[in-house]
């Protein structure tokens, strides 16, 4: 199929999560467990953008004159940290509903963030770049990994980063994170997962490093019952976080690659 008539998006997705959009600022709500992740995934973002851009991250404003794009934005829960750090941000979601419910918040708390109901594929399309893309939890949920991978590469600057955080395809994830969270503990609604749409580490890098990019740290994050927190771990099993770079004379690369190895756990 021409790549012109391909698409990014899970109808199913986007409707499911488009039907929790009330809950997205709620920290006791259907989105609790991404209010409890949040700490660990601003503090490795906070710490990565002022090394790669020599910022100090003690500063009350580090990302001054950074932009940054925030895809799969939801209500908003990690634009508006990165917009009171100081930067631009554009916060895009292909549901309409999750970008109503982040203005109204956003408005409400005085924040500038320019929130868009769009694809990836369509910012890709008109041009627009950043320093910074945020691709956090969303990769599990598109319905063409390599595509969306690549257009998400293409509006990355020469020099620029962006993260990926998601869940890996194995037996202790499908245990802990689809098993253990949505039926058993009911952290999340039933079916927020599905365990052949999750990726691993290497799958999720090759479609990386074929969108010519070039991977700069890996990292596990696990949950400590006993501190009721997530942290940064060497344990890569269930959920992981990924930092790509590109480098200035990185060209264009292949979305079809990753589409080949997403076979197995």
């Amino acid at each position: 199929m021409p790549e012109a008539r391909r698409s990014t998006i899970d109808t199913a997705e986007v409707e499911r999560f488009s039907a929790l959009a009330a809950e997205w600022w709620d920290p006791q709500g259907k989105f609790r467990p991404l209010h409890k992740f949040n700490p660990v995934r601003l503090g490795y973002i906070r710490d990565h953008v002022s090394a790669r851009f020599g910022r100090d991250p003690q500063a009350a404003r580090p990302f001054e004159g950074l932009r940054f794009l925030d895809i799969g934005c939801g209500g908003g829960l990690l634009c508006e940290p990165m917009s009171r750090l100081g930067a631009e941000v554009v916060g895009a979601d292909a549901s309409e509903t999750n970008i109503e419910v982040a203005r109204l918040h956003a408005g409400q708390a005085g924040v500038a963030v320019d929130y868009r109901a769009t694809t990836a594929e369509a910012l890709a399309d008109a041009g627009e770049t950043f320093d910074v893309i945020l691709n956090m939890e969303v990769v599990e949920h598109v319905a063409d990994v390599g595509l969306y991978l690549s257009k998400c590469a293409e509006m990355v600057r020469p020099g620029g980063i962006m993260f990926v955080a998601t869940i890996n395809r194995t037996l202790k994830a499908l245990g802990l994170a689809i098993i253990g969270a949505e039926y058993v503990l009911r952290w999340l609604p039933r079916g927020t997962h599905q365990f052949g749409k999750l990726v691993r580490p290497d799958e999720l890098e090759k479609g990386l490093a074929a969108a010519d990019m070039t991977i700069a740290d890996r990292t596990g994050v696990v949950y400590s019952p006993l501190s009721d927190r997530w942290q940064r771990s060497t344990d890569m099993d269930v959920n992981y976080m990924v930092l790509a770079e590109r480098p200035s004379n990185a060209g264009s690369g292949s979305s079809d690659q990753i589409r080949n190895d997403r076979s197995g756990y």
